[in-house]
């Protein structure tokens, strides 16, 4: 019994030995046939056997034509390897390689192809491009970095992308380039082409989003922003660039609900920071300073108002809200004639603009009243002023510059107490003063065509006729009686 337990259990480890054993056999056999079929061509290249070598490259002249450059460095690594000797595997190898710019590998291969085909025209003619190309993208970083951008473009385009059009390493360059000069459209287009290539490209994801957000484009830059920190959260120029874009959007909906809730000083708060977080993010800043320049002039800020309203338009001359609303600044500021022709511009842009019409109309009339006399001013009054806060700083002033008092320069009194004489007559009068703030024509009021002239000889020749509660001591020629008592004296 035990004998026959014992033969049964020898005879069942023979089995799976056996079995064993035809297994590995058959793994052995299916790997060995697995080489054979896929170096068979490479093998037969070896052997010399030429039609199967035409195969090879043909295959890889296929993956180099839908850009799969590394399934054609694989095959022709492995025919390398196959036979060493295979010459034109190396010339193709050294062409892929330097059309993707990995130069000292493309050199290594152009150098050991002219070791078995030495005097090569061909390769030693696209070795030289090679040369070329290297120094080009060396040279076009060391631009870069100096800032001369439009030179590296030049050296981009020209030479390193025709010797090397498939190289990673320039297209990249090119677009940052193009984003540095600021073309932003044809960054957006030079990286859409290498994100067409590799959508997962994370360089080409950045670069093309801020391209958008320098057009202002802030969605199509998020999203951009947003698929790239997918693939790699940790990406820190991508989230500098997410979370810059995000607090930019913040500050400025502050500043508008600022603006809507009538809270305009803290709108004037957002508006200056959010312009602080990108000073050359223009095509979105212009309309910053709009924003906030209309809320300056709505606080009568009239200077710090004309300084934003003038950087929307250095920025975007045509914008003409910025135009209108810098003209209103500049009648805050007193500076009519300026005022006048921004609005009169702004005019002939939108003549059926009936608000711009409005408000340049107000400008000729502030134009016009600043350039007659200003009676307040001489009489050294506010323009509200009260009647008897007007006759007293009349009769001040008089007195000061009566001629008799002033022999030493009795022209300069006389120009003076002319013009004294000429403030009081209209703003000591109620209906003139009321037609002289109107802004109507002073020349209306009848002061005589030659302007008011208190000591006669022309000019119409009316009489004024003055009275003071005392008296100017002393005489003066063309009728000045002294005496004390109310007096009177005619011109």
């Amino acid at each position: 019994m035990l004998k026959n337990l014992s033969l049964s259990l020898s005879w069942a480890f023979n089995s799976m030995a056996w079995r064993g054993l035809v297994y590995t056999v058959f793994i052995l056999h299916f790997v060995l046939v697995c080489q054979f079929l896929l170096l068979q061509p490479l093998v037969s290249a070896l052997d010399g056997k030429a039609g199967n070598a035409a195969e090879l490259f043909e295959r890889v002249s296929q993956s180099i034509k839908v850009k799969r450059y590394s399934e054609a460095l694989n095959d022709l690594n492995a025919a390398i390897e196959a036979d060493p000797a295979l010459s034109e595997a190396y010339f193709r190898r050294a062409s892929v390689l330097r059309q993707l710019c990995r130069y000292e590998e493309s050199e290594k291969s152009y150098k050991k192809f002219l070791e078995l085909k030495p005097g090569n025209s061909v390769a030693e003619k696209e070795l030289s491009q090679l040369h070329q190309a290297q120094s080009a993208l060396e040279t076009a970083f060391s631009l870069f970095d100096s800032g001369d951008y439009t030179k590296a473009l030049e050296y981009v385009d020209k030479v390193v992308l025709v010797f090397s059009p498939e190289c990673s390493k320039a297209k990249l360059l090119k677009v940052k380039l193009l984003s540095a000069a600021k073309d932003y459209s044809s960054a957006v287009s030079e990286s859409g082409f290498i994100l067409k290539e590799d959508e997962n490209n994370l360089e080409a994801l950045l670069l093309r989003g801020r391209a958008y957000y320098y057009l202002a484009d802030h969605d199509v830059a998020q999203r951009h922003y947003q698929k790239g920190l997918r693939l790699d959260p940790e990406h820190s120029e991508l989230k500098k660039a997410y979370f810059g874009l995000k607090n930019l959007l913040k500050k400025t909906k502050s500043a508008e609900d600022n603006v809507n809730k009538g809270k305009l000083r803290l709108a004037v708060e957002d508006y200056n920071g959010a312009l602080a977080l990108d000073p050359n993010h223009l095509a979105y800043n212009v309309h910053l300073h709009l924003g906030l320049c209309k809320v300056l002039v709505k606080l009568g800020r009239g200077k710090d108002a004309l300084s934003s309203c003038s950087e929307a338009l250095n920025i975007d001359g045509e914008l003409l809200e910025a135009l209108v609303q810098r003209g209103e600044a500049k009648l805050l500021t007193e500076d009519w004639e300026g005022a006048v022709e921004d609005l009169k511009s702004a005019a002939q842009k939108s003549p059926q603009d009936m608000n711009i019409r409005e408000a340049l109309m107000k400008a000729e009339k502030a134009l016009k009243m600043s350039k007659r006399k200003d009676w307040y001013k001489i009489l050294g009054v506010s323009k509200t002023a009260s009647v008897a806060e007007i006759k007293r700083a009349y009769k001040k002033l008089a007195l000061q510059w009566h001629p008799d008092k002033n022999v030493d320069n009795r022209e300069e009194a006389e120009a003076q107490f002319r013009e004294i004489a000429g403030a009081y007559e209209v703003l000591g009068d109620e209906e003139k003063r009321s037609r002289y703030d109107r802004g109507e024509d002073i020349e209306d009021m009848g002061m005589g065509g030659g302007g008011f002239n208190p000591f006669g000889g022309g000019g119409g020749g009316q009489h004024f006729t003055f009275t003071f509660d005392g008296g100017f001591p002393g005489g003066f020629e063309g009728g000045f009686p002294g005496g004390g008592g109310g007096f009177g004296f005619n011109f």
